[in-house]
């Protein structure tokens, strides 16, 4: 490829408008999660590594999560396994937490891995069950607040303990961590533990600056339908609204829940972004405007500038 003049001086204006930023974030902690969507497509993903690269070349220490919902149900389906999903969460027996475990640890985790090396990352590959990182028990039957029904989801965990020991041993010998999110009991029985409630534990346990979650749509919108109704920036008061107006349903539920886990866990700035658009982590990182949603726990706390923008 060629460039022009005029590209060298937007190029170079780019990299000063980013200036800031970068000096800003060297050697914080983001945890960037991704929804197994991004998966589906070796081009996509890649542009998402591609972005998680550029943080880690500037000196972001970055931990990347992982899920890999769709890639789970379409093996489950070619083995005859039925897929549950009540409230954005799987039901999952003891057939699908073997396929949970082969998708997870296997499929997503080694491509993943395989793109970080062609990106010249030296990244390592941890799950939940590593080292103690993630320690849960398997959740109760619970009863549902619509219809009062009990639900069994079988092989599901709930974080008891997070441990981060060996992902700062990794960060801080210039490693970024690719987690999957599957557990285990201490009796070592392997759970299903939603990916976006990992990512906001590993990130309250880090003191990460920022928990970056990637999604299919541009960030929260006022309405699902709509994606030009993204919402900019909001606060816990006001996400726990979003909830009430039901703009927040199905897959999102478990994000608004992380989301809030996050922020009163200490993290001091939560992004919703696309990972469907090329510049989306980097646009919502290093620019005034951003690209996805803002959440904080308190609106009054941003400045006039930054409630004009989205960005930082």
């Amino acid at each position: 490829m060629i460039m022009q003049p005029g590209d060298q001086t937007l190029a170079i204006r780019a990299l000063k408008s980013a200036a800031p930023y970068i000096r800003m974030y060297r050697g914080k902690t983001f945890v960037v999660k991704a929804g197994g969507g991004v998966f589906a497509d070796t081009g996509a993903t890649r542009t998402l590594v591609e972005q998680i690269a550029l943080l880690h070349y500037f000196g972001v220490r970055v931990v990347f999560v992982h899920g890999g919902g769709p890639q789970v149900t379409e093996l489950a389906n070619a083995l005859g396994v039925e897929s549950r999903m009540v409230e954005g969460r799987r039901i999952t027996d003891r057939r699908s937490i073997d396929i949970t475990a082969m998708v997870l640890n296997g499929t997503i985790n080694t491509h993943i891995l395989g793109v970080c090396r062609e990106l010249n990352i030296e990244a390592v590959g941890v799950s939940g069950v590593d080292a103690g990182l993630v320690r849960a028990h398997r959740r109760p039957p619970v009863q549902l607040a619509a219809d009062g029904a009990l639900v069994d989801f079988g092989f599901v965990g709930d974080i008891d303990v997070v441990d981060p020991t060996v992902l700062r041993k990794l960060l801080e010998n210039n490693l970024m961590p690719v987690v999957s999110p599957l557990s285990a009991d201490d009796a070592g029985t392997l759970l299903n533990v939603n990916a976006d409630t990992v990512a906001a534990a590993l990130a309250a346990a880090l003191g990460a600056e920022k928990l970056v979650l990637c999604t299919g749509a541009p960030g929260i919108l006022a309405d699902r339908s709509d994606p030009r109704s993204l919402i900019s920036y909001t606060d816990l008061a006001g996400l726990r609204e979003l909830r009430e107006q039901g703009c927040i349903a199905d897959g999102m539920l478990p994000k608004a829940k992380a989301i809030e886990a996050a922020l009163r866990g200490g993290v001091r700035r939560v992004h919703v972004v696309s990972y469907q658009a090329p510049e989306g982590i980097l646009g919502e990182v290093f620019t005034n405007e951003g690209t996805g949603t803002l959440i904080v726990a308190d609106i009054n706390a941003l400045t006039p500038a930054e409630q004009l923008s989205t960005g930082s």
